[in-house]
């Protein structure tokens, strides 16, 4: 940990520390307990420029949890979670008393696994009445909500929820969402997440005012930029494919209220999600490009998972400096719309 502590002393003379304030742009990263408990990403955050840290819902239930948000408070820092939600927000034990809650699969037969039916108001009742009660026990410090549909698993093949893409389904249940978060917080924005099945843009659903995009090119190869035509991620697709999507999607949704979430330091995902980690190969070249791709584009908001950076990753490598690189990068960032 010495490696860490000579690391932070140095950053400490290039940064400080942004401010709380829920309208500057996020310049933040997403991270799991075991990355909050093990490793002091307060003094990280603060020592390398970032505002803003996602943290797992349910992080305050315990008292280390809830030392870590007071210093985030302390520090002006502002935190925010981010999470597959759907499976908890319609509790899956409800299938048995009322089926036509939960989505209807390729076969005609209503299954409880994942997600749920859109047309069914009740559903979106119960969805909503829990995205409060979500909010209320875990409450953003900046105003912005991360009801994510469940990850990467189908959607409602009902007649009714047949009529419209898997981006058209979730922002049905965002604007539900939104409409009763803005009941006791008018400053409420809520995300809709293009990510997976959720690239294509809504067209017969619009956004209602307090939805904001959420970028998240998960399925693109990081050794290249965004816009590169010619290199592919792991299921073939060119990365320019992604960039297209979210040109697309920006003439929906404000850029300026627009979030990137980004992979560029998730060493949980380099490590196939086991353990023990990987190392990070970090291509300081392809971030930057990718930032002023971003920039060009009016997205002031910039966040990145940075999952299975703890105290294990620092203890087996010795570097963390690409953090460093990161916040800086994001410090001098400046969007050109």
């Amino acid at each position: 940990m010495k490696h860490l502590l000579s690391f932070l002393i140095v950053c400490s003379m290039l940064f400080s520390c942004a401010g709380k304030d829920s309208d500057a742009p996020m310049k933040g990263v997403v991270l799991s307990s075991e990355d909050l408990l093990t490793l002091d990403w307060v003094a990280l955050a603060e020592q390398n420029g970032l505002n803003t840290l996602s943290v797992p819902i349910g992080f305050s239930q315990t008292e280390k949890g809830r030392d870590i948000l007071r210093r985030c408070e302390e520090q002006g820092i502002l935190v925010d979670y981010q999470w597959h939600a759907m499976s908890s927000l319609l509790p899956r034990d409800l299938y048995a008393s009322d089926s036509t809650l939960f989505r209807m699969d390729e076969h005609g037969n209503r299954n409880p696994e994942a997600n749920c039916c859109v047309s069914s108001a009740k559903a979106l009742d119960i969805i909503a009445a829990n995205a409060v009660k979500y909010a209320r026990e875990n409450p953003p410090t900046n105003n912005r909500y991360y009801y994510w549909m469940d990850d990467g698993a189908p959607t409602c093949k009902c007649p009714e929820c047949s009529k419209y893409n898997d981006s058209e389904k979730s922002l049905i249940v965002e604007n539900r969402i939104l409409r009763e978060l803005r009941k006791t917080n008018p400053e409420a924005k809520v995300a809709h997440l293009a990510y997976y099945g959720t690239m294509e843009v809504p067209e017969k659903v619009k956004p209602e005012e307090g939805i904001f995009l959420e970028f998240a090119p998960f399925f693109r190869t990081w050794d290249a930029p965004l816009n590169d035509s010619v290199a592919k991620g792991r299921t073939g697709v060119t990365n320019k494919t992604f960039y297209d999507y979210l040109v697309r999607n920006l003439k929906v949704f404000d850029p300026a209220e627009a979030v990137v979430l980004e992979y560029w330091l998730d060493v949980s995902l380099v490590s196939d999600w086991k353990k023990p980690a990987r190392q990070l190969t970090w291509h300081g070249d392809v971030f930057r490009s990718d930032i002023a791709t971003y920039a060009r584009l009016g997205i002031r908001n910039i966040t990145a998972y940075a999952i299975y950076l703890d105290a294990d990753y620092v203890d087996a490598f010795h570097d963390v400096s690409f953090v460093y690189d990161y916040g800086k990068v994001l410090w001098e960032y400046r969007p050109e719309k």
